[in-house]
């Protein structure tokens, strides 16, 4: 979902990229990514690679440390070893929301999943490995080319009168193209570093909130019901506030972030677009 709008963000930016998939190259396979990196001889690796099922999780415990532990140590020492820039992304799922207000990159991690543990795994190889870093944390993603809670609540809003959506999870959303626009730039600073990276809810939103808007820009007349989180058994426990503060980012990057009700309607603009091209 990022990758695919990242790439041509780089490439507009006159960026020589290399793109890989799983079939190429897996990042558990660390011979397979020296052989590569030595091939390419890059100036910096984007990891856009990652174990992203919060509730499978918590069954599949080796597979998302492999991914999203292993597999990111296994980059931090390609990329010490050949001297290559790292960026990798992480997740707001790191903190356990209990703190009052937006977490900062200095706030004290301390995730409450597996995933959350898995991801912390992965920041914590590449801090131990290697000092050319850029580790983004970001949360809510959605984008045209993956499952997101976007088109989520656009499907259910399609037969359903009504949607039932919890309003006691705070949070920011993301959308891909917003993270791929930051990326491009703070890569370009090589001011490396841990950074935040949403787009701006000033202190966050609920689930409930985002689906409100998502129904009242996409046009649909479904009704939005606040409900608790308890009304929803999931495996994996999430965390009750994990709005991101952006203060950081915006210092080094000189500029503020998008509107998250603006980058919603681009998106929605953009898919509605797609679609009717389809037709």
């Amino acid at each position: 979902m990022l990758g695919t709008d990242l790439v041509p963000i780089l490439k507009e930016k006159n960026h020589d990229v290399f793109e890989t998939d799983i079939e190429e190259l897996n990042i558990c396979k660390i011979d397979k990514l020296y052989e590569m990196a030595k091939e390419i001889s890059p100036d910096i690796i984007v990891n856009c690679a990652a174990y992203t099922q919060v509730d499978k999780a918590e069954e599949e415990v080796n597979e998302a440390f492999l991914i999203n532990g292993i597999g990111v140590q296994n980059l931090a020492l390609v990329c010490r070893d050949l001297n290559i820039d790292l960026c990798h992304i992480s997740t707001d799922y790191v903190f356990d929301g209990e703190k009052k207000g937006p977490y900062s990159p200095f706030d004290a991690a301390n995730p409450m999943n597996v995933y959350g543990f898995s991801k912390l795994a992965g920041e914590k190889f590449i801090q131990w490995i290697w000092n050319r870093f850029y580790i983004i944390r970001t949360s809510w993603l959605y984008g045209k080319n993956g499952k997101n809670f976007v088109y989520t609540t656009l499907k259910l809003a399609e037969n359903q009168k009504e949607l039932r959506i919890v309003d006691d999870q705070t949070g920011s959303p993301t959308w891909t193209v917003t993270l791929s626009q930051i990326i491009s730039k703070l890569i370009e600073t090589k001011k490396h570093g841990i950074y935040h990276v949403t787009d701006e809810t000033k202190n966050g939103i609920s689930w409930y909130q985002f689906a409100r808007e998502i129904i009242k820009l996409s046009g649909y007349k479904s009704k939005v019901i606040p409900v608790k989180s308890e009304e929803f058994e999931q495996p994996a426990k999430r965390p009750r506030n994990s709005v991101l503060d952006l203060t950081m980012t915006k210092l080094v990057l000189g500029e503020d972030l998008p509107s998250w009700k603006k980058s919603l309607e681009k998106f929605l603009t953009e898919i509605e677009f797609n679609q009717k091209d389809e037709k």
